[in-house]
């Protein structure tokens, strides 16, 4: 079920250890139904809100399930039954931090069931809790399992909020400023997510949450400026993706990768764009963290380089083709 719903989060999870993996599926796949509940247009608020309200008692139910969604995510909740099984085999702690997370995550959902978005404060509220709350729940599941010391409650906010997905609007110029705007806010949580991670212990949940981070940072840098986020999907190439999940095994990894990511993101810079001067603020200060760590590797991480190498071999083939009408001709 986790690789019909999260084909990428299914991936990274394979690098946990057999119980913490159990218990983040589980995890993973009670807050992707809670959001399916969410985001299905078709329910009434009237229903909608009660259920959001009250999923964190669901979960303990075998025979609950509620037909919403579509595709794999009607299939999740058509089975949620299965779920709730799984989560009820997990040990108390596991369950604990769930049903808490499931329960604040669900409250403020259903707080802007009925409440619009319009400030900025707003936006960070609305992110904390369906983004934040991430952080907080995998803190309490890798403490419950005995092998980290649970984060503070601001890091591990950082580490879910840095995650979050950014969902733009048609493309403008003034567009472009706001995506911009919501990349620059992003990068408020990067110094945080840093300090989290050099506190990991265990190599396994270490490459757990940095692989996605340094995904997060690199996804920042591709989409800063670039006005193709309104024109179709903007991501990070799978070539690059895997040298990621290959090369991430160090905090001198991490380093290295948000280094030059923000680097990427500072040549990208347009003097013009309002935020200007505070997204190179807030680049500077987490270059400056990852230089005083002492351990920046050379790696050369390329995100615009699949355009050139599609460009050179198109003309390669070209020539190719060209040459052997030539032959054939004679």
């Amino acid at each position: 079920m986790l690789q019909r719903v999260s084909r990428s989060f299914a991936l990274v999870i394979q690098q946990l250890g057999p119980d913490l993996r159990n218990a983040v599926c589980i995890f993973y796949l009670v807050l992707r139904a809670l959001d399916t509940v969410e985001d299905d247009t078709s329910i009434p608020a009237a229903v909608k809100v009660p259920i959001l309200k009250e999923f964190h008692r669901h979960i303990y139910n075998r025979d609950w399930h509620y037909s919403c969604g579509t595709k794999d995510y009607k299939l999740l909740m058509d089975k949620f039954r299965l779920v709730s099984t799984a989560f009820l085999e997990l040990g108390q702690g596991y369950q604990e931090a769930i049903e808490e997370i499931t329960r604040l995550m669900g409250a403020g959902m259903a707080k802007f069931i009925c409440k619009e978005v319009e400030t900025v404060d707003d936006y960070n509220e609305y992110c904390h809790y369906v983004a934040g709350l991430v952080g907080y729940g995998l803190s309490r599941l890798f403490h419950a399992g005995g092998t980290e010391d649970l984060a503070s409650d601001s890091l591990s906010n950082s580490m879910g909020l840095f995650l979050q997905d950014l969902k733009y609007e048609e493309n403008s110029e003034k567009a472009v400023q706001c995506l911009n705007d919501m990349v620059t806010n992003a990068l408020s949580h990067a110094e945080d997510c840093l300090q989290y991670m050099s506190a990991l212990k265990d190599h396994a949940i270490f490459r757990f949450c940095a692989i996605p981070q340094i995904m997060a940072i690199g996804t920042c840098a591709i989409c800063y400026n670039n006005v193709n986020v309104f024109r179709g999907v903007v991501k990070m190439r799978r070539g690059l993706t895997a040298r990621v999940i290959d090369e991430t095994n160090t905090m001198s990894d991490v380093y290295t990768a948000f280094y030059e990511f923000s680097s990427l993101i500072e040549s990208k810079i347009d003097n013009n764009d309002p935020n200007a001067s505070l997204t190179r603020k807030r680049v500077d200060a987490i270059k400056r963290t990852c230089k005083s760590s002492c351990s920046l590797k050379r790696r050369g991480y390329d995100l615009e380089k699949s355009k050139y190498n599609s460009m050179l071999i198109m003309v390669v083939l070209l020539l190719v083709a060209i040459v052997l009408g030539m032959i054939y001709a004679k």
